[in-house]
């Protein structure tokens, strides 16, 4: 049984005349009165539904195209007739405004925005992704310091949104005055930007905005070419007054420097050397094949000089995995080492260093020049030959490191 029926709003004609006058009919004393089963009108589509079991709960009445709608509110026990009545203006507003009524009580879920993956935290995510792939701590360190120090402008911005006048504004300022490193943050760029089209982060059809060829090399000015392969080197006969010079020098990059020039090593090679990796009783460096440049393991003799830099700079106990030249736990950049250089007056490089040694051994001594190149850590090509020196050759290396030793110190100890 419908009682007191709310004609008008389910459909009549002159509505908002009706519901000027029919809102609010009841009130709670009636609403607490009301026993009889059906639907008792309050107005404005607003009913008590009673049933023949005795449950009571309001409902809001609204028709569309010609068909009545009975929306459920909730038990009247639960709802009291003033909350009931904003329920029913709500639901009336969204009629009116075209809005299914419904959504004033169960709203549609918010569809959530998509995630914006920034720049920054797609390349931390990309470097983690292919990081173990890399020789050592120093490469990652470098990708890493690389971006932070030249592509900060990148960091926040949105990687579908980075477009070629963003390269461009962190390559400019670098280009002519900082060249090898400037090319190296656009390949760093080109890979992160090309990684992400693959993981559907930038359109398939979209250029990279890092690419060189056909694309940056004809929008940035020409620079004289870089050199590759060649590091420019200090002559042997300097190399003493250098040394000299350097153990003046307190700084742990300049003990860096001199460890590595007394091994003849990489400046990776060093600055990626742990205390796991050095046997004092024998005097020997061994640098995993994983950080070396062939692959290869590579057993380097100590010099008494080497031997003593190490015993000055170690800890009481230090892990195995500690780095012998770290700062904070972390690895040197080999830039330490660079600009230590500079500071000294030197346009020379750390790598040249290596040159300085294998032209001391090849112009003042007679040690074999493939004795020299085994020193170097370069490839052997023959496998019987490098299977025999690799068993033969540490005592006659020892000779060649302490006479490296000895010309660089001459008789000074540490």
């Amino acid at each position: 049984m419908e009682v007191g029926t709310d004609f008008g709003y389910d459909g009549s004609t002159d509505k908002d005349a009706f519901m000027s006058r029919a809102l609010n009919r009841m009130t709670a004393r009636k609403v607490a009165s009301l026993k009889e089963p059906g639907r008792h009108a309050d107005g404005g589509g607003l009913y008590l539904r009673i049933t023949p079991g005795g449950a009571r709960s309001w409902v809001f009445m609204t028709a569309s195209h010609g068909k009545r709608t009975e929306i459920g509110l909730g038990a009247e026990a639960a709802i009291p007739l003033v909350t009931a009545r904003k329920l029913a203006a709500d639901m009336r507003e969204a009629v009116a405004t075209g809005i299914d009524p419904r959504e004033v009580i169960a709203p549609k879920p918010l569809t959530p925005a998509p995630e914006v993956i920034t720049f920054g935290a797609f390349a931390e995510t990309y470097i983690a992704s292919v990081e173990e792939g890399w020789r050592n701590d120093i490469h990652r360190q470098q990708w890493r310091n690389s971006l932070r120090d030249h592509a900060g402008s990148l960091k926040d911005k949105p990687i579908k949104d980075i477009c070629t006048e963003d390269v461009l504004a962190v390559l400019q300022p670098i280009w002519l005055s900082k060249s090898e490193t400037a090319s190296r943050v656009r390949g760093r760029i080109e890979r992160i930007l090309a990684a992400a089209k693959a993981r559907g982060l930038r359109p398939l059809d979209a250029p990279n905005p890092a690419q060189w060829k056909g694309h940056l090399d004809v929008l940035l000015p020409r620079r004289p070419k870089l050199t590759r392969g060649h590091h420019e080197a200090l002559p042997w006969r300097d190399a003493p007054t250098f040394m000299a010079q350097l153990r003046k020098r307190t700084a742990l990059a300049a003990r860096a420097l001199e460890f590595t020039i007394l091994t003849a090593a990489r400046s990776g090679e060093t600055l990626g050397a742990t205390w796991g990796e050095i046997d004092f009783d024998q005097k020997l460096w061994t640098i995993p094949a994983k950080r070396m440049k062939a692959g290869a393991e590579h057993v380097v003799p100590l010099s008494g000089a080497a031997i003593a830099l190490l015993l000055e700079l170690k800890p009481e106990a230090p892990a195995a995995t500690d780095l012998i030249f770290a700062v904070g736990g972390a690895a040197r950049s080999n830039m330490a080492m660079a600009m230590l250089l500079r500071r000294m007056g030197q346009s020379v490089t750390t790598h040249g260093m290596r040159s300085t040694f294998r032209d001391w051994a090849g112009d003042a001594t007679e040690f074999p020049r493939d004795l020299v190149e085994q020193a170097l850590a370069h490839t052997i090509s023959n496998k019987a030959e490098r299977a025999y020196r690799r068993g033969t050759a540490i005592e006659r290396r020892r000779g060649l490191m302490d006479a490296w030793e000895h010309y660089l110190t001459g008789s000074t100890t540490r």
